[in-house]
């Protein structure tokens, strides 16, 4: 944020003089951070973009009560917060269960890269950022009850003081600090183990020759050559669809008992969603004379295997920077 922006933020006192234009111009500078803060608490990515313009719905007709006791770009954090909950409760009142997060989205690079940029000095910051946008945590979260979910993003990624968190809330100190332990207990119930060996970030030679080699595999649909790269305990689901397959040997049953091996005039290309790396796969369609978009697959690796894929229909290619088709001639 430059020196302008936050010189604004410290002297706006009030927003009853403001004009709408204005106005829209001071939210919008927050636009994507509201809406990756959304997103975790949603884990829909349409959600996100549905809550945030609420949330500047919401900001504008209550502007007269912004009286600069906190910043405006708080004060935006609490809006949107209260709106996830509100949708939350009106449609999705049971937090996932089982482990599948049914409505999870993934989230394109292109637009994390729009985020304010973090102090390189706090690694520590970056670490929790990059995490806490991976599809594992985020289908994590997604099995926290709502406000226990708010209070754990609002406290460990955000990092607000619980007597903020409890302001917004409406509720204790004391309630806060039991709902950020509960909240903490989830999510060590329902996130992988060795998460320090995830990739994230800028991904390493053997990542991407890894990434290659399932990309190669999937092409060619080499069942025994695939089920080389998964972890014993890897997890694979198809957000919306129904099914969580659990461990090698359901994964592997599940490809032979869908009918992959007889699949043929695949194309894959190797990208990356979430912080992730991922491969975006394309079918051949004669009548259109060109590969038409399949499936998205997400990787989690650690340790040089795959532990977890979560595919994505067609409808996912859109706003994630992938081509609408492949031409028959092999160029993109």
């Amino acid at each position: 944020m430059g020196a302008d922006a936050r010189l604004e933020e410290r002297d706006v006192s009030g927003l009853g003089e403001v004009d709408e234009p204005a106005f829209t111009g001071m939210a919008e500078r927050h636009r994507r951070e509201l809406h990756v803060h959304c997103y975790r608490m949603l884990g829909s990515f349409e959600d996100a973009e549905d809550t945030v313009q609420e949330t500047f719905l919401r900001a504008w007709r209550r502007r007269e009560t912004f009286q600069g006791r906190s910043t405006f770009r708080a004060w935006l954090y609490r809006i949107a917060t209260n709106a996830c909950l509100d949708l939350l409760a009106r449609c999705r009142p049971e937090p996932a269960s089982g482990g599948e997060v049914r409505w999870l989205q993934p989230y394109p690079d292109r637009l994390l890269d729009e985020l304010p940029a973090g102090d390189a000095d706090e690694p520590e910051t970056l670490a929790v950022a990059r995490e806490t946008i991976e599809l594992a945590y985020l289908a994590a979260v997604q099995h926290l009850a709502p406000r226990p979910r708010a209070v754990l993003i609002l406290r460990d990624v955000l990092g607000w003081p619980a007597k903020e968190v409890a302001e917004l809330l409406g509720d204790s100190v004391n309630s806060v600090n039991s709902a950020l332990q509960r909240a903490r207990a989830g999510m060590r119930e329902h996130l992988p183990t060795e998460r320090q060996d995830w990739t994230g970030g800028e991904e390493d030679a053997a990542t991407r020759e890894l990434v290659r080699r399932f990309t190669d595999a999937c092409v060619v649909t080499d069942i025994p050559a695939l089920a080389a790269m998964l972890r014993d305990d890897v997890r694979s689901s198809m957000p919306p669809t129904p099914g969580l397959f659990v461990g090698r040997d359901a994964v592997v049953t599940y490809w032979k008992e869908s009918g992959f091996e007889q699949m043929t005039g695949l194309r894959g290309i190797a990208t990356t969603v979430n912080r992730q790396p991922a491969v975006a796969f394309y079918h051949w369609n004669g009548q259109e004379g060109a590969y038409l978009p399949l499936t998205l697959d997400v990787l989690r690796i650690t340790g040089g295997k795959i532990t977890e894929i979560l595919t994505f229909h067609d409808d996912r290619f859109q706003g994630l920077d992938l081509p609408g088709s492949l031409p028959a001639d092999g160029t993109e």
